[in-house]
């Protein structure tokens, strides 16, 4: 079916929302505790591939198709599946086919960030249950939307956020709710990394690949080499850069440890220093988020320089008036007294070391977090990492990107996380859609 036909047999209709006022998901156990979950998988390239070995080897979970628009990444994908578990996944280019399938449960979204929004709130209409990797959205409206969606059509939505489900971290959050540290103020939250330069040019579309399908809800754009498979994170018109692509992680860290919601003020600053290539994001940025609690996140990214902050490539540090937390991103911490002395070290020994490769590191992480959604779809829970969880972090470098986009520094209602008075700002709050591709509740 085209995607006009789609949407009209869908009955979906198109709806704009604020935030203000919504109420959590009330969901409802889909049957037995013991239920086995089915699954599609969307996108499989790197990520999805990962996923895809990891939740065919939960009890009771199985995956029933691979979807992707490189047919290579979809049988690569289809294969391994298989030698985990008994039924041999279907292969389904158009990932809505599948969904077509009563059988099917949930949808788990890896696909490129434009994808993201857009896939789950499909999903949902088509009474599916959505675990989507981060960032949630790739604009703040989208984000909006797919809660909307979620409440309306009562499915389980978690957000690839899988600190949320680390038990080290929890203890962490617990400890600071306690006052370990006292009044926790300030967070300091990075990401560092190595990459190198990207460069494009035009190209034909391999015959591998379904590039009308891959751009999706994007409006078109001719087909560049060196864009696919992961150089799209460096470009505005399917990515959000380094901010939402590794940012999400540790400012959502921060956010929770904090206790805050939406905030007052962001501001932020870098460039693309290092290379002068085909970037349009910054691969140097720091962002400062102020919050009406009068408390602060300041992030930073390097993209292009790997040296460690705390001996670690990326992480969170939580300043209070009697102390600080250390938390180098994985699912362990050391917590220090106002002299500096350590007073807990919480360490997991399966914490891996590279954690700059989200593919395979906190391999822990990732698996209690599938574990915490597969629970959730069976009972009815809201997950750790729900989308108005997930909305909610992932705003908070969305407005640092938009900030940085326009040279401005950002007035923020606190009520519900929009930007105030700045028509330039305003519009970057959503985008432009291929018609016939609009997001649609």
């Amino acid at each position: 079916m085209n995607r006009r036909d789609f949407i009209k047999n869908s009955g979906l209709t198109m709806a704009g929302i604020g935030l203000s006022g919504l109420a959590m998901p009330a969901v409802f156990a889909q049957g037995s505790p013991n239920k086995r979950v089915v699954v599609a998988v969307m996108g499989v390239n790197s990520r999805g591939n990962y996923l895809s070995s990891l939740f065919p080897a939960m009890p009771d979970c199985e995956i029933a198709y691979i979807c992707d628009v490189d047919e290579r990444a979809m049988n690569k994908t289809i294969n391994e599946v298989a030698a985990i578990q008994t039924r041999k996944p279907k292969a389904e280019k158009d990932f809505r086919k599948a969904l077509e399938d009563k059988g099917v449960d949930a949808l788990v979204i890896a696909a490129p960030d434009h994808w993201h929004a857009p896939a789950a709130i499909i999903g949902c209409s088509m009474g599916k249950h959505v675990y989507v990797e981060k960032p949630l959205c790739h604009n703040p409206n989208e984000g909006e939307l797919l809660i909307q969606a979620a409440r309306k059509y009562n499915r389980i939505v978690q957000m690839g956020a899988q600190r949320r489900s680390g038990t080290g971290i929890q203890q962490m959050i617990a400890d600071i709710r306690k006052g370990i540290i006292g009044n926790a103020y300030m967070a300091k939250a990075w990401y560092t990394n190595n990459r190198g330069p990207s460069y494009y040019k035009e190209g034909t579309v391999p015959s591998w690949l379904d590039y009308d399908l891959w751009q999706g809800p994007a409006p078109r754009k001719p087909y560049q080499d060196g864009l696919i498979h992961y150089n799209w994170h460096w470009r505005w018109h399917w990515g959000t850069g380094e901010a939402l692509n590794n940012g999400t992680h540790e400012v959502d860290v921060a956010r929770w440890g904090l206790g805050i919601e939406f905030p007052c003020r962001v501001s932020s600053s870098g460039g693309r220093y290092s290379f002068k290539d085909d970037w349009e994001t910054p691969d140097t940025q720091t962002i400062s988020i102020e919050f009406p609690e009068n408390k602060l996140i300041a992030w930073e990214s390097r993209s292009c320089n790997n040296f460690k902050v705390e001996g670690a490539d990326r992480g969170v540090v939580f300043y209070g008036d009697n102390g600080t937390i250390v938390y180098p991103g994985a699912n362990s911490y050391t917590v220090y007294d106002k002299n500096g002395k350590v007073v807990k070290n919480y360490k997991d020994e399966t914490d891996s070391q590279d954690t700059t490769n989200t593919v395979s590191a906190g391999a822990n992480l990732d698996k209690m977090h599938i574990a915490n959604f597969l629970d959730c779809v069976r009972t009815g829970k809201s997950p750790n990492a729900e989308c108005e969880i997930g909305f909610r972090s992932t705003l908070l470098v969305q407005l640092g990107n938009i900030s940085w986009r326009t040279k401005q520094t950002l007035e923020i209602d606190s009520k519900n996380g929009h930007i105030l008075n700045n028509p330039d700002a305003q519009k970057l709050w959503k985008r432009e859609y291929e018609n016939g591709w609009e997001p649609r509740i």
